[in-house]
Order: C-alpha cells, then sequence, then structure tokens
C-alpha cells in the first residue's frame, strides 16, 4: 500500500559531534513522522556516529569526503524520489544545489551553519582574483527553494554579501530537547566552577578565555569541553598561564546535561557565532551564560541579567564572573523555553516544508 506521507531526505557530511549535525539529526529524528517519510542520508562512515537515533532510518554512504560521494547522493535520490531534500554545510550544500538540477519535481531546502562572509575573512579564506569554487558557492544559492538561517544575521548577511533575496530565507532558530531538564540547586561552596563548550577552533576565542581566568583572584575551576586544531595551542596556553591545577579538558561527552547541571556558569568566547546551541541547553539546565556581543545569534538568546551577560571588552567579563549574582535558575530556564522548546522549533520546519511543497 503506497504511503502519503510526504518523503523527505536530510543529508549531513557525517554524524561527527558539531552543532549542525546535532540539530539536524535531531530535527530529522523527531519531525512529524505522521506527516513525513524522513530518512537520514550520511555522507560519511557509520563508525563516526555521535548521535544515537531512534526514530529514522539511517543511510550511510562510506565516503571519505563529499566530493567522493556525490554520485552516491544523486543515485540515492534517483532511487528514492523525495518530495523534499534538506540538506546543511556550505560543501555539501554547494554540492547538493548542482545536483537540484536533475530532480525538478523535488523541492530542495538549505540550512546555513555559519556567517559566511565572516568565516571567510576570519580565517582569510577569500581569494583574490578568478576562483571557480568561489562562484559555485555564490551561484548555489540560487538553485535551492529556501533556505533557513539560524539568526537574523545570519539573515542580513546572506541578504548582503551573497544577494539572496529575502523572501527565500527563512530564520529558523535551533532547538532544546525535551531531554534538557532544570538542574538541581546544588550547595554554593567557596569554588566557583566554570564550563565552555565547543569546537576548539580559532573562531570559538578560547585563548581569550584562558586569558580572562588566568586574572581571576577568586578559587575557580574550568571545564573545557571539546575537540578541534586549536587543541594544541590551547594545552600550551592552560601551562604557560598556570591554570594546569584549575582546568579539566574532556574531548567529547553524551552526557552534556550533567556537565552543564554541575557547573555556576557558562563562558563564551567567539568573534562570531551562527546560534550556538549550547548557550540556549546551559540556559535550558538554569545555568546562566556570560558571553561577548558578537555576531550571530547569541544576542537573540541571552538577557542581561535574566539568563547571562552580554560584555564587549576580556576586563567587562572578567568583573562579571567575579560579581556574586544571586541567579534563579528557573527564570533562566523559561527565558530559552518561551522561544527555543522543541515543539515550537519542529513546527516551524514542518510550516517551512508544507509551505515550499505549495508553492
Amino acid at each position: 500500500m503506497k504511503s502519503n506521507r510526504i518523503k523527505i531526505v536530510f543529508i549531513l557530511p557525517n554524524l561527527l559531534p558539531g552543532g549542525a549535525e546535532r540539530v539536524v539529526s535531531f530535527i530529522a529524528d523527531n519531525i512529524n513522522h505522521e506527516l513525513f517519510d524522513s530518512k537520514l542520508l550520511i555522507v560519511g562512515k557509520a563508525e563516526d556516529a555521535s548521535y544515537d537515533l531512534c526514530n529514522i532510518d539511517v543511510v550511510y554512504l562510506e565516503k571519505e569526503r563529499v566530493l567522493n560521494g556525490i554520485w552516491s547522493i544523486f543515485k540515492y535520490l534517483v532511487k528514492s524520489k523525495p518530495n523534499v531534500v534538506l540538506t546543511a554545510n556550505t560543501h555539501l550544500s554547494t554540492a547538493v544545489a548542482y545536483i537540484s538540477v536533475f530532480f525538478p519535481k523535488t523541492k530542495f531546502i538549505s540550512r546555513e551553519v555559519t556567517l559566511l562572509s565572516l568565516d571567510v575573512d576570519f580565517f582569510g579564506k577569500r581569494k583574490k582574483g578568478f576562483s571557480i569554487m568561489s562562484i559555485l558557492n555564490r551561484n548555489s544559492f540560487k538553485l535551492f527553494d529556501k533556505v533557513i538561517s539560524q539568526s537574523e544575521d545570519m539573515k542580513n548577511d546572506l541578504m548582503k554579501n551573497y544577494n539572496i533575496n529575502e523572501e527565500k530565507i527563512t530564520v529558523i532558530n535551533n532547538p532544546i530537547s525535551n531531554s534538557f531538564n532544570l538542574k538541581s540547586e546544588r550547595n554554593v561552596d567557596s569554588t566557583l566552577k566554570i564550563i565552555t563548550i565547543g569546537r576548539l577552533s580559532k573562531e570559538k576565542g578560547i585563548p581569550r578565555l584562558l586569558r580572562i581566568l588566568s586574572k581571576l583572584d577568586i578559587p575557580f575551576h574550568y571545564t573545557l569541553i571539546g575537540n578541534g586544531t586549536e587543541k594544541e595551542n590551547i594545552f600550551q596556553l592552560i601551562e604557560e598561564y598556570g591554570l594546569t591545577n584549575k582546568v579539566t579538558h574532556i574531548d567529547f561527552t553524551k552526557n552534556v546535561l550533567k556537565y552543564l547541571s554541575e557547573n555556576d556558569i557558562f563562558l563564551q568566547g567567539s568573534y562570531f557565532e551562527g546560534f550556538p546551541n549550547c548557550l540556549i541547553e546551559s540556559c535550558s539546565v538554569g545555568t546562566p551564560v556570560f558571553a561577548f556581543d558578537v555576531p550571530g545569534g547569541t544576542k537573540e538568546i541571552i538577557s542581561n541579567g535574566i539568563n547571562g551577560y552580554l560584555v564587549n571588552t576580556e576586563e567587562e567579563l572578567l568583573k562579571k564572573i567575579k560579581e556574586n549574582f544571586n541567579w534563579d535558575s528557573q527564570v533562566i530556564r523559561e527565558s530559552v523555553l518561551k522561544k527555543f522548546k522543541q515543539e515550537i522549533i519542529l513546527k516551524k520546519y514542518e510550516d517551512l516544508i508544507m509551505e515550499v511543497l505549495n508553492k
């Protein structure tokens, strides 16, 4: 018997630890399965999967790189004949955009993961002169039926720097899973417990957080969870700043809730963000966030004095950390649940898919 459900394929490069991987796999796993027949297509390998998915079929192409998986993606779409394809990650989205030319009856949606122009400038990726890859990336947006941005800053960046029409862009923030419950109030001791979770790469600003902590003259312990290209440099700085006995590093954990609940403050040092998942997760368990006021979705999450603080300088952040503020965990939690709980965000994805199909 033929199903009347809408067939949608979510495509990701891999299921390694990362914000895009976590959010898109969560959406795919929890979208309304009475309405949608959803599949998750992973270019990479099953052995790399870091997320447990129980409500969806996951297909692994077992490829090392997106480039190696283009033909396999094409063949899969020919065979599965989806109504909608949703993809994330710049390189993968570029490839899928040009594949879409061969599927005129299928709707294609791209979910952008960062402020592209700032990412290019920060890492010095902008090439002078003629660049085929740059042209392909820029023109790929024209081939999508819709582009999802995670924040208003990201939307404005796409419009200004990539000439995407406003009507093609839909802002959908990231969801908070219902598994993040309010933490129990812990007994306050003399040691301030601070945490940061995120990729150890340059734009995340971990070195400036370490520099601030090296000046902190009250008892504290800092837990840093994440891995990345800057790991060796960060370890060297921890030693140089004399923080070795005050820092615990963890490469990866599936028990984010436990660590967020055990800490008093979440610190973010990023120079720009798309929409930082760990911030809404921290607030959802009742742990306030202190972050720099930078381009991206951070300012859409943090309300000064309600669930944390936004600062402009390292000196200001150091001062805020030392303040003895009496935070209300329930108020912190409600500040993000009212905007980002999973039912709200899932409904926005479902509505967008129906909108695209009805055009």
